[in-house]
């Protein structure tokens, strides 16, 4: 009897282990994608968001991950900085950053918007959180001399902070007008499955990094 006790209670330590062991590796990477319009999901459903999409993309792939949509239509570089620290909450993993097409379709001066996402990126990494810095091209209209100096700073800064650079949010998607809503700027919801679809395997690789800690 003594034996049989002793026996039934190693059998429950071992399988309390076991499902222990399966709760930590099911416990899911916790990414926020932070950003403008084109993150929140401009005039689609909530379910058609970026954040929402590049998720159901990942999970796909065997990836265990959930990723908040912390996107805000209208915002700049300025206004991403302003609201950093309470949109990032504690617990978060990896941030996708995407901003500053508002800036250059304002005409902010690149040097403005090159500090404030630097600044951004300084702060979440002093956090410990990873970021995947998500590019933007400064519009034809603003000119040849302010698209240079725009279009510079997501890589100046990827290679500043050692953070992946996805050089082109909107992949996949610009000049198709199938893929865009009637404003011809932000996509609608088959553009926003060209662009996940697009930066899947960069989604990917930054997942691996921060499962690996580097």
């Amino acid at each position: 009897m003594a034996f049989k006790a002793t026996l039934g209670f190693l059998t429950a330590l071992a399988i309390t282990a076991l499902l222990s062991v399966g709760a930590a590796r099911a416990e899911p990477v916790k990414l926020v994608g932070f950003g403008d319009s084109l993150m929140a999901g401009y005039q689609l459903p909530a379910g058609d968001a970026f954040p929402v999409k590049l998720e159901a993309a990942l999970r796909a792939k065997g990836h265990e991950v959930e990723i908040a949509n912390a996107g805000v239509s209208g915002d700049t570089t300025s206004g991403g900085l302003a609201r950093l620290d309470w949109s990032i909450p504690d617990g978060t993993q990896g941030v996708i950053l995407e901003l500053g097409a508002n800036d250059a379709l304002r005409g902010i001066a690149p040097e403005e918007t090159e500090k404030n996402l630097d600044t951004m990126i300084t702060r979440l990494k002093e956090r410990g959180i990873a970021v995947l810095l998500a590019g933007m091209l400064a519009p034809p209209n603003m000119g040849p001399e302010y698209a240079e100096r725009f279009n510079a700073i997501y890589g100046k800064l990827a290679e500043k902070h050692d953070v992946p650079l996805y050089p082109f949010f909107l992949e996949g998607v610009v000049t198709k007008a199938d893929l865009q809503l009637e404003d011809g700027m932000h996509p609608n919801a088959k553009g926003v499955d060209a662009m996940v679809q697009a930066m899947l395997p960069a989604a990917e690789r930054f997942l691996t990094s921060i499962k690996a800690g580097e």
